[in-house]
């Protein structure tokens, strides 16, 4: 009977590579993740640091460093993330020698709330904490507010923060008790009452050509209230 060497071979090749296979699955199974590298994405203001992100990178209540890769729940981790105020969006990544890496983009505050609480409103129109490590500088809002219905206050935010001129100018939006807005501005004392924000784009570029006319004419020191709340025309108080 004639031995079939080359089918030998083939049979002892496929044992070896299996068990190579299952060697290197069971060490690298075991193998200790190191502690995670933390990214922050845009913005180089943190407010949150990478203390609390690590904190946060905990399972189990026990934190992922020296644990073996096959017990971490990158999902867990992920939404522990998430669940922070602070943060807009996170990623949770693992390499194959087993180094985490999490990729935080933070939230972006647009306006400041100061009421009877403090508190940001970010670009989504959505709560933000303050944070003891970084305050923005955004306008800040006073008036009558409340957490969950930030939408009115939200768009004039956005507003201002989309245009150069009201960057510029604005510190202060006050929402009224009846939804209207008022402004102020950072270097003039006159209140500018925009109303309801119904044709607002309207009522800024009267409020820019007010403002050229009147640094013109040196007269932006004598008015008291500039009335926006009509689309057609700007109505100003004297002193």
């Amino acid at each position: 009977m004639r031995v079939n060497y080359n089918f030998i071979r083939v049979v002892l090749l496929l044992v070896l590579v299996g068990f190579l296979y299952a060697f290197s699955s069971v060490r690298n199974s075991a193998r200790k993740v190191a502690a995670p590298q933390i990214k922050f994405v845009g913005d180089d203001n943190l407010f949150v640091t990478q203390e609390t992100v690590s904190k946060l990178l905990i399972q189990n209540q026990e934190t992922v460093t020296n644990k073996p890769k096959d017990i971490i729940d990158l999902n867990e981790l992920e939404s522990a993330l998430n669940s922070n105020p602070m943060i807009k969006q996170a990623q949770v990544f693992m390499s194959v020698d087993g180094l985490i890496t999490a990729e935080i983009e933070q939230k972006k505050p647009i306006a400041r709330v100061s009421t009877n609480a403090s508190y940001y409103i970010d670009e989504t129109g959505s709560f933000m904490p303050l944070s003891t490590n970084y305050t923005a500088r955004v306008p800040l809002v006073t008036g009558y507010i409340e957490k969950n219905d930030l939408e009115n206050v939200h768009v004039i935010a956005r507003k201002i923060q989309s245009d150069e001129f009201l960057t510029k100018h604005v510190v202060q939006i006050h929402q009224n008790q009846d939804k209207t807005i008022d402004l102020k501005f950072r270097s003039h004392d006159f209140r500018i009452h925009l109303g309801h924000l119904k044709l607002l784009d309207k009522k800024i570029n009267n409020l820019k050509a007010f403002y050229v006319k009147a640094m013109k004419d040196k007269t932006l020191d004598n008015y008291k209230l500039v009335n926006l709340k009509f689309d057609k025309q700007v109505i100003c108080t004297k002193k």
